[in-house]
């Protein structure tokens, strides 16, 4: 009798078994708009980014508007509603980076690769970032490249680095 109080999830966007992780994320939240960062986090971690087909399945199952999730997903620097790259290039423009260089290195970067900051390369090679600061002053100007902080950068070893990326899938 009261089968329509309880929240059932729509039909996932395809047979994709990461959706069942999902709608795992979803249920342990009672398909209740609490549950959202949970999920979009879920989300992410499965495929990898946030696509419209996405943020319309969880707008839809947890009863939210799609501006609503969209908004959320955008609110917050971890959520990207693009695929990234194999790899990932944050560079440093923070006051201590950007007076050491740091804009002559995104620069280099941008000129030669075809990519800007928040963007991914056309072959996926490598996904360019940048970012406020890094706490790493004394190194500047300063990377991340793979989670590895590089400082004392210069524009020639980043070239270095990102060609090795685009050429060998390792990075190595």
């Amino acid at each position: 009798m009261l089968d329509y109080l309880i929240k059932q999830p729509p039909s996932p966007p395809s047979s994709d078994k990461r959706w069942k992780l999902v709608n795992a994320a979803m249920r342990r939240h009672g398909y209740e708009a609490g549950g959202l960062i949970e999920t979009l986090h879920t989300v992410q971690d499965a495929f990898g980014y946030l696509d419209e087909e996405a943020l319309r399945y969880v707008a839809t199952a947890l009863h939210l508007p799609l501006s609503l999730v969209y908004g959320v997903a955008t609110f917050y620097h971890y959520f990207t509603l693009k695929p990234q790259g194999r790899h990932t290039c944050v560079i440093c423009t923070g006051t201590a980076c950007y007076i050491k260089g740091g804009p002559a290195i995104l620069s280099a970067i941008e000129k030669e690769h075809g990519v800007q900051p928040g963007e991914t390369t056309e072959d996926e090679a490598f996904s360019l970032l940048s970012a406020r600061c890094l706490g790493s002053c004394g190194l500047a100007p300063a990377a991340v490249f793979d989670g590895e902080v590089v400082g004392k950068l210069k524009v020639d070893d980043a070239r270095e680095r990102l060609r090795r990326w685009r050429n060998d899938d390792t990075g190595k």
